[in-house]
């Protein structure tokens, strides 16, 4: 990674509001995808798992499957946060995870819809204390996890 991408006043803002919002990820998590079928509908098809093929948002959104990813999901936002001064130390992870992401048939392009319901979802869950200065915090944030996940796309597996 070059040079350091987030400020150290950015990370505060970052860590301080995580602390709010991961108290009820589950509920954070449903927003965000809430918000993201909202954008793109079709992205819910590519949520079928072995013992359920749903044919609405509120489907998947109410299935203990769906449940899980959020919890993945989630736990990924959460290693950000937690790495947020090493953020290279994710980039063999995210790059993985983009891989496998590009695998289950997810476009790159679908990414920035992502950011957008993570920001929709933050910004519910902090109210006021959103704000422009947080808002610009976590795009960095965000910008550089999709980098790395972006990456994902273009390299091929070692050794697999």
């Amino acid at each position: 990674m070059e040079k350091e991408p987030l400020t150290e006043p950015q990370k505060v803002l970052i860590r301080d509001s995580w602390q709010i919002v991961s108290q009820d990820q589950i509920h954070h998590g449903t927003v965000l995808f809430t918000r993201l079928f909202e954008l793109e509908p079709d992205l819910v098809f590519l949520f079928q798992y072995n013992s359920a093929h749903f044919s609405t948002v509120q489907e998947c959104l109410g299935s203990s499957e769906f449940t899980e990813h959020i919890r993945k999901v989630m736990t990924v936002i959460d290693a950000a946060v937690s790495s947020v001064d090493s953020l290279s130390s994710l980039d063999e992870y995210l790059t993985g995870l983009g891989r496998k992401h590009r695998a289950t048939g997810v476009k790159l392009e679908s990414f920035k819809t992502v950011g957008e319901s993570l920001i929709f979802a933050l910004e519910s869950g902090l109210g006021e204390l959103f704000t422009p200065e947080t808002r610009e915090a976590w795009s960095q944030l965000y910008g550089v996890v999709v980098g790395a996940m972006s990456r994902g796309w273009y390299r091929e597996p070692q050794g697999e």
